[in-house]
């Protein structure tokens, strides 16, 4: 049987990027798929009683640099020199998110997720302004109109809210976090796991 990784994303988590860029390849070698579950960075945060690493790790001497370096590793190790840290972060990244679930829900996705990836952590764009976003899934081919004005919908903002719950009722407490089957995976250092999981 096909194994699937669920993937708990949310554009707004710069290593959520980096796992998107190698997740896919992962998977392949094992013949799974993977599925993109949206949910809200924020709203995980507030019902978990999380924070961001620098809101919880800003004044513990060394760790944020020591986290900066084991990014830098990952981005060597795996090549990702289009990465780049949005000089807008953080970004709201509701409109955009909103956008994920619209645009799974017509069929868009696949080319939607890596517009959006790239706007916001290899362009550095202000990914919460709606005309910025419309030109940036505009010269991804995609119906910019037909997006944005789908992030209004009732249904569509139901659904995001939904997923995020769904997620925080699986146990996750920050993205990227990775489910194989029931076992949950925290952060880009556990794809190793995953990848064990996957073969297991």
């Amino acid at each position: 049987m096909t194994k699937t990784v669920d993937f708990i994303f949310d554009f707004g988590s710069p290593n959520a990027y980096l796992s998107y860029q190698v997740l896919p390849a992962i998977a392949a070698r094992h013949g799974a798929s993977v599925n993109i579950v949206p949910a809200l960075l924020g709203g995980i945060f507030k019902a978990t009683n999380n924070r961001s690493p620098m809101e919880a790790f800003g004044e513990v001497k060394g760790k944020l640099a020591y986290e900066q370096l084991e990014t830098q590793r990952f981005i060597a190790r795996h090549g990702l020199t289009r990465f780049r840290f949005n000089p807008n972060f953080p970004v709201n990244t509701l409109l955009i998110m909103r956008g994920l679930v619209a645009a799974q829900r017509m069929g868009m996705a696949e080319a939607y997720l890596p517009a959006v990836l790239s706007g916001m952590w290899e362009q550095g764009l202000k990914m919460d302004n709606p005309e910025v976003v419309a030109r940036l899934v505009a010269a991804a081919g995609l119906d910019a109109p037909a997006l944005l004005d789908a992030t209004q919908n009732p249904e569509v903002k139901q659904a995001l809210i939904a997923s995020t719950e769904a997620a925080v009722a699986r146990g996750v407490f920050g993205i990227p976090t990775f489910f194989v089957g029931e076992d949950m995976f925290f952060g880009k250092d556990r794809l190793g796991q995953v990848e064990e999981a996957l073969a297991a």
